[in-house]
């Protein structure tokens, strides 16, 4: 079979990391329109949310490894598959059972493509450049999320069937995404040998203290997330007093474009920097969301996603790059997927207690308890990042290795 080249397989490998941001992203603004025609509080229309990362946490338990064994294309396209039929049933969802369900297949595909789809961007670039494919994978990823929000904005807001046609549009370009995924080459597989079997994913041993940094980094990233695509839209509603979902989309979009502007400009900064940055970043656009709630603030609320976006960046590719460079070829794609494993975990985690807050106590208050944990997080990733040596232990020997796996 003939397959895509170096080059262009690098970049089908970006979209399916920019798409499952997307996919994650996609149901966030009609939260308020499913709580509006079904009747459901604060904590179903969260736990919506937190379904995709709590399928794709049962993912990478059980498949953290797989993609070691049977290469990222076969993990990809199995990802894309179960991706496009969740999405289609949030499209035909007629009650909210079947929203949960199409959650929960969105998070088995983004749980079984994303490690994947990471792994084999830094496989498929130069020996050495794995901190330039954190950096376009990080972008990837803000631009999914913009598409999920001005697409699903305008769509939601001025055309027909506010509900469905943004998940039919999305499952035309996951089947399309899986038909170029189909010729990526085979050649990309992690290198573990033998008989596949379920098993968490492991930590090279050592990595396990870079894991920990990274971790802390990339899930105080996902957090912040979680807080955006969970309750963003319900913010801009109910605290900000907007209406308009084209408006709700683009907050988001401003949060996405700024992770993409940060990861793309200071990709060359020193990963200990970066999730310094992130730290110092997040907490203040933190502390810009809790002035916006209670001042009402539309220019707050957007400059507080800019905060919010940058923080999210630089955590999120400083982590990212961190583990990265310094973990060995061959068991990159287990330990990215384990490092998802948490990340999203503690996502689902933030969106559920958010949600659960809110419904008992109010939307405000969930803000007032959710901002200030969020910023303990960002001020235990700087400090960890801080305990990190400058010098990039191992890369030489991990620029070999990942050539000897694409060669």
């Amino acid at each position: 079979m003939r397959t895509l080249s170096r080059k262009a397989s690098f970049w089908v490998a970006t979209s399916v990391a920019g798409v499952g941001l997307w996919t994650s992203s996609a149901p966030s603004l009609t939260y308020p329109l499913y709580a509006a025609e079904w009747g459901l509080d604060k904590t179903i229309t969260t736990a919506i949310f937190a379904v995709f990362p709590v399928a794709l946490v049962l993912v990478l338990v059980v498949f953290g490894n797989l993609a070691d064994f049977i290469g990222p294309r076969a993990s990809i396209l199995c990802g894309l598959a179960a991706s496009c039929i969740g999405t289609v049933g949030f499209a035909v969802a007629p009650d909210v059972a079947w929203v949960f369900v199409g959650r929960a297949l969105m998070g088995v595909g983004v749980g079984l493509s994303m490690g994947p789809a990471t792994a084999a961007m830094v496989e498929l670039s130069a020996p050495g450049q794995s901190q330039r494919a954190s950096s376009i994978n990080t972008a990837a990823t803000s631009v999914g999320v913009v598409l999920a929000a001005l697409v699903g904005g305008a769509l939601i807001q001025y055309a027909p069937f506010p509900t469905r046609l943004n998940f039919w549009v999305l499952g035309a370009v996951l089947a399309a995404l899986g038909i170029a995924a189909w010729f990526l080459p085979r050649t990309t597989a992690g290198g573990q040998r033998g008989r596949w079997k379920p098993r968490p994913p492991q930590i090279p041993r050592g990595a396990r203290w870079v894991f920990v940094v990274s971790l802390f980094a990339v899930s105080g990233g996902y957090a912040i997330g979680a807080l955006t695509f969970s309750l963003g839209a319900q913010i801009a509603k109910e605290l900000i007093g907007s209406d308009n979902a084209l408006i709700s989309g683009a907050s988001i979009a401003v949060f996405a474009i700024t992770i993409g502007v940060v990861a793309l400009i200071w990709r060359g900064l020193p990963v200990r920097r970066m999730i310094i940055l992130g730290g110092v970043a997040a907490i203040l656009g933190l502390a810009l969301l809790l002035y916006s709630a209670v001042a009402q603030s539309i220019g707050g609320f957007f400059l507080a996603s800019v905060f919010l976006g940058a923080g999210y960046s630089f955590l999120f590719l400083g982590g990212l790059s961190l583990l990265t460079e310094r973990t060995p070829a061959n068991r990159l794609a287990a330990t990215l997927s384990a490092m998802y494993l948490v990340a999203y975990l503690a996502q689902g985690v933030t969106a559920l207690g958010l949600g659960a807050i809110a419904t008992a106590s109010g939307l405000s208050f969930a803000i007032e308890i959710g901002a200030p944990v969020l910023a303990i997080v960002a001020v235990t990733a700087l400090v960890l990042a801080s305990t990190v040596r400058a010098r990039r232990v191992g890369s030489p020997e991990r620029a070999d290795a990942i050539g000897r796996v694409v060669g």
